[in-house]
């Protein structure tokens, strides 16, 4: 590959370094250029043009991100379309991530322009979550690299794989003690259900019994008896001794102790055992909390088939003071809308733009922001959803039938901007919105009126990855390689966004931008969903009937 700056009328097959816009031309960066392109340049009076020119022992760019993300994902992994030199590898359904840490190394130093990025082995996952990212540097890779770190993946296509979890029944024992409050059981009770239904799991029963050995042997029993596959015990008092009363219990009920204590702050006080192959698990007092803990890190290995042992446990140390770190509570999909309203970005203030103020021209006479869905209106189940997310303002953009879309949107906290010129297109309504923002905003979403599947979760994981620091700027969701809405914008763009024109959005500023987008994978279609047409609003009506 040869790169620098070309003469126009010897850039046929070049690839575009940079975005280029010129004389009503618009090309993206990484564009090859074709024997049009360059007429068109040379018509502009462009002398030169920066990018590069592959050779015969290159591989594209795409081309390669695609080939390695394939050969270093295994079982239950997908991949993404690649673009721009990237190809995204994800989980197929919940579970562990297992990541062959020292292959990934060695991949990394075969060459600078060969990059793979993954979560840490054993990260717990959700389906369609990001596990890992194959990014080539350049816009391609000469053979003699590629053959490389064929060598390392050939026979090994398990570098990056999913475990996923099990689905089991899982039972839980409380034991009581007169100095344990009965909603605090309670409240363990709702607390583990959620942790076990976090790793597909069901909590089948809750077996209370007397903190005494005999009290917990008898309920072992009756959990085995049942069909129990996964027990946990909650003790009343907590197990500072192998010979405590909940391990001594465990024993007695003709099970093994594995490993008392982890390295791991908060849940130092955990007890690994087994009875014949059923997993048992006595909590630390800290289980009783949504947060992280160290029974989380080995609750969701067993849960995914994985053995726990004694030395996986001692080994737990580095990483494992979980005391100062914003923890997530369980499961992952809550966690995302929790820490943002506590936030761990808690500087960000990203507010949100909703396009109300449409004509509706494809639906005839309906607005159909006003229509019927599933009980309320279009507008309402859209921007009910905006509000309940982690976004901390929201503006509604008004336009058409605007004293209508308030009475719609009645006691909703929101803030009203009409768009005087709604009838000249989409951009007016994103201008008008952009200028209603209140000062500080650190990013604004923005979102079309009429998305009813949309989830406040698909909202908070595209903030939970806005990080402008890092280059993550431009927040695009995803489905299957498809991109779709809403978008979220950092404020270097409110100026130029309140300058475009037209009925297409800024899609515009996404193309020419790519190195400051990230995408966010979903495995629903709800991002993709917006209504159009008479008979898309009918079938999503038909949903909701059904």
């Amino acid at each position: 590959m040869k790169f620098g700056e070309f003469l126009v009328a010897e850039a046929e097959g070049l690839v575009l370094a940079h975005s280029l816009r010129v004389s009503g031309i618009s090309f993206r960066k990484g564009r090859m250029l074709t024997e049009e392109d360059v007429s068109s340049l040379r018509a502009a009076g462009l002398d030169t043009v920066i990018g590069a020119m592959l050779g015969p022992t290159d591989v594209a760019e795409d081309a390669a991100a695609e080939e390695i993300a394939k050969a270093i994902g295994g079982n239950g992994i997908a991949l993404s379309a690649a673009r721009t030199g990237r190809c995204n590898l994800m989980a197929q359904a919940p579970g562990m991530i297992r990541v062959d840490e020292r292959l990934i190394d060695r991949i990394n130093t075969v060459s600078e322009t060969v990059t793979v990025s993954t979560l840490p082995n054993y990260s717990a996952v959700i389906s369609g979550q990001v596990v890992a990212t194959v990014k080539i540097i350049p816009f391609a890779v000469e053979v003699p690299i590629m053959n490389k770190v064929r060598s390392y993946t050939e026979n090994n296509n398990s570098i990056v794989a999913l475990s996923p979890y099990l689905p089991r029944q899982f039972y839980l024992i409380n034991t009581e003690l007169p100095s344990l409050k009965k909603s605090v059981m309670e409240s363990t009770i709702i607390i583990t259900r959620e942790r076990v239904v976090s790793v597909s799991g069901t909590l089948e029963n809750v077996v209370n019994c007397p903190h005494t050995s005999d009290g917990i042997k008898g309920a072992l029993a009756e959990c085995l008896s049942r069909g129990a596959e996964f027990i946990l015990i909650s003790a009343a008092s907590a197990t500072v001794d192998r010979d405590d009363v909940a391990p001594a219990a465990v024993v007695a009920a003709g099970g093994v102790v594995d490993h008392v204590g982890m390295p791991v702050d908060p849940g130092n006080l955990l007890v690994i055992a087994h009875i014949n192959d059923v997993p048992v698990l006595v909590m630390p007092g800290c289980a009783r909390s949504p947060k992280l803990n160290g029974m989380d890190w080995v609750l969701q290995r067993l849960a995914a088939g994985i053995s726990v042992t004694s030395t996986d446990v001692m080994h737990m140390g580095a990483g494992g003071l979980l005391v100062d770190i914003l923890a997530r509570p369980l499961p992952r999909r809550r966690a995302v809308h929790d820490n943002h309203n506590q936030p761990n970005k808690g500087s960000l203030n990203i507010a949100a733009v909703v396009l109300a103020a449409g004509q509706s021209r494809r639906m005839g006479r309906k607005n159909k922001l006003l229509a019927d869905v599933g009980g309320m209106s279009l507008v309402r189940r859209t921007v009910e959803t905006v509000v309940k997310s982690s976004v901390k303002s929201v503006v509604v953009v008004t336009g058409h039938q605007a004293s209508d879309i308030k009475v719609a949107l009645k006691e909703l906290d929101v803030v009203w901007a009409h768009n005087d010129g709604y009838e000249h297109g989409l951009s007016t309504s994103i201008a008008t919105g952009i200028s209603a923002l209140a000062d500080g905003v650190d990013g604004v979403l923005v979102c079309l009126g009429d998305m009813p599947a949309l989830e406040y979760l698909h909202i908070n994981q595209l903030i939970e990855g806005f990080n402008p620091d890092c280059g993550h700027s431009i927040g695009v969701p995803v489905h299957r390689g498809k991109r779709g809405n809403p978008v979220l914008w950092p404020r270097q763009f409110f100026d130029e966004m309140s300058k475009i024109s037209g009925d297409v959005g800024a899609k515009h500023l996404i193309g020419e931008n790519v190195s400051l987008v990230y995408e966010v994978e979903f495995e629903d279609t709800a991002v993709l969903t917006d209504i159009d047409t008479p008979r898309q609003l009918s079938e999503y009506q038909s949903r909701f009937e059904s």
